[in-house]
Formats: structure tokens, sequence, C-alpha cells
């Protein structure tokens, strides 16, 4: 049950909506009785899935450009493509950063980055950041422990 939650809470935390699965990740490493490869992997599968919604929506957007109500003018689209055009597809390696992270995978859905090629950057940032969190984790435990 573990593993689940901690797929649906870094789901939940790659959408556009607010989450916090690293807080979870830490909790289950630090109580000892789990997987820690299963708990890795179950965060970034989870990440990846929720940024892969993000792609999805961001195909589909587009459709709505010419609508008044649409939130981006065309101007802020053309600036947006630009900026995405100079730093590449491999920014999307950036996708696990707080606040630019989750809207840069709309981004790659708007403007049409192969699916293939989105899944393995966002995959591979997404997955070295939870091997980060891991470590920082058992790392500061191992410091904690070692100091009492």
């Amino acid at each position: 049950m573990a593993y689940l939650s901690l797929l649906l809470s870094a789901f939940i935390s790659a959408t556009l909506l607010p989450g916090s699965s690293e807080v979870l990740l830490s909790t289950l490493l630090l109580t000892g009785e789990h997987v820690l490869l299963l708990l890795w992997f179950s965060a970034t599968v989870g990440n990846v899935l929720g940024s892969c919604v993000n792609y999805a929506l961001g195909t589909q957007v587009t459709r709505f450009a010419d609508r008044k109500w649409f939130p981006v003018s065309k101007q802020a689209m053309d600036k947006a493509q630009a900026q995405f055009n100079r730093y590449g597809v491999f920014s999307l390696l950036f996708a696990w950063l707080p606040i630019i992270g989750d809207p840069l995978t709309v981004v790659g859905g708007i403007f049409r980055v192969p699916f293939g090629v989105f899944v393995l950057l966002v995959t591979v940032g997404k997955g070295l950041r939870y091997g980060a969190v891991i470590v920082m984790t058992l790392g500061l435990e191992a410091l904690l422990t070692s100091a009492s």
C-alpha cells in the first residue's frame, strides 16, 4: 500500500496540482520497512505519469488559443516557443524543478516534443531528483544517528 500511496502522491505532485511526494518518500525511507529501489521506482513512475498528463493537456490547449477567455496571448505563446527553442528539448531534464517544472511539461506537449524523447528526458531528470532525495534523507539520518 505504501508504494501505491507514493506513486499516487508523486503523480499528483507532477500535475499542476500541489503535492509533496518528497516528504512521503522521506518518511517511508526513515521507517526502514520498505524496499529502497521500489520506493524510488514508485515515486519516479508516478511523477513521470503525472508529467505525461501535463504533456497531453499541452497537446490540446492550443485548440482554444483563438478564444477570448484563453489565458495566454499569442505574443506570450510566441515568446514561450522562442525560449523553449533557445534552450531546446533538453530543458525537459529540469521538469523536476519547483514552480517551472510542471508548466515545462505542458510546454513540451504544446510544442509537440516527440513523446518518446519527452518520456526519456523527464524520466532521467525526475529519477535523478528522487535519487538525490533518497541520498539526502539517508545521509541526514546517518549523520543524526552518529551524532547521538
